[in-house]
């Protein structure tokens, strides 16, 4: 009997895990609607099935249909009370809800974010993702309806607690948003040194630029490269000597080399670097190779608004 029970429910376990490997496929390959479509079928002859219904609202969200993505995962929590990461995503959603509505609107969704957030991290003590909401909540809320620093630096500290290198670039966050950029260059240096990610120098770099500190920036960048070795930061530190006419021939080296050595995966299209070494050459008054270099840069992207207000500046030269 019990063979024959499995041999009935093969075909059904079958289709579901198909269902779930083209979803994810089609997710990862950003092919949100495709993948959409699809779930909403499945999840419409198959509404107990929780797999299913977690991956529509991850479709959901990706096209930021948050209304929509909200209700797939109260549907979650409803059915799993006890699950700490669909509360989490149930809160995430009604929080990027809260942000494309009216404030009056918004208002009426924070109680259920923080509530949902809480939760979360009630079920797990080690859920990292939910206590980085709660700090970034927290810092966002206004006083006048519940927000906290004091709190804030309480999930900061429950970061620490579970992973050193997020309780310092929490606490970095913490203190670059509310105006203290010195603590926040203490902390994101703190990262650095103890886990040292892309994400740590992005930090501090990023802070950097922010502050007018265009020469720490480049440090920071070169520091990441010589730990990373991408050819990603040879644009970065172009970016930054041409935003803030600072070490051109370093800026203009590190952008040919971008140029030279450019793939796909790099991010930044090669246009954008053309753009960059226009600019450095503007700022050493070479206007013939500046205006050779935004006219590549228009070349391949003409629409692009910035390309053709640096050309009538190159020209004003």
């Amino acid at each position: 009997m019990r063979k024959l029970i499995l041999l009935l429910l093969l075909p059904v376990f079958s289709l579901a895990q198909s269902i779930y490997s083209e979803a994810e496929g089609l997710i990862e390959q950003k092919n949100f609607v495709e993948a959409e479509q699809k779930l909403v079928v499945f999840v419409s002859e198959n509404p107990s099935d929780l797999k299913a219904i977690e991956l529509l609202g991850d479709a959901y969200g990706h096209r930021k249909k948050w209304e929509e993505a909200g209700e797939q995962y109260k549907t979650l929590t409803e059915a799993k009370p006890n699950s700490a990461n669909y509360h989490y995503k149930y809160g995430g959603a009604l929080g990027m809800k809260a942000l494309s509505v009216n404030k009056i609107t918004a208002l009426g969704i924070i109680g259920d974010v923080k509530s949902a957030f809480l939760k979360s991290a009630e079920l797990d003590p080690n859920h990292i993702d939910t206590r980085w909401a709660l700090v970034e909540l927290y810092m966002q809320l206004p006083g006048i309806i519940g927000g906290s620093k004091a709190k804030s630096l309480k999930y900061a500290e429950e970061l620490f607690n579970i992973s050193k290198v997020d309780g310092y670039l929490a606490k970095g966050y913490i203190h670059e948003y509310d105006n203290e950029p010195e603590l926040a260059e203490k902390f994101y240096k703190l990262a650095i040194k103890e886990g040292g990610s892309l994400n740590c120098f992005d930090k501090l770099t990023k802070l950097y630029e922010k502050e007018g500190k265009a020469n720490e920036a480049i440090t920071t960048i070169e520091a990441s490269n010589v730990k990373h070795n991408r050819n990603a930061m040879h644009y970065q530190i172009g970016k930054v000597c041409a935003e803030y006419n600072v070490q051109l021939e370093k800026g203009e080296r590190c952008l040919k080399q971008y140029i030279s050595h450019y793939s796909a995966k790099d991010g930044v299209p090669k246009s954008w670097a053309y753009y960059r070494l226009a600019q450095i050459y503007k700022h050493k008054a070479n206007k013939t190779e500046a205006l050779l270099w935004i006219d590549k840069a228009i070349a391949d992207l003409p629409k692009i608004e910035a390309f053709k207000d640096e050309k009538k500046a190159i020209n004003n030269l």
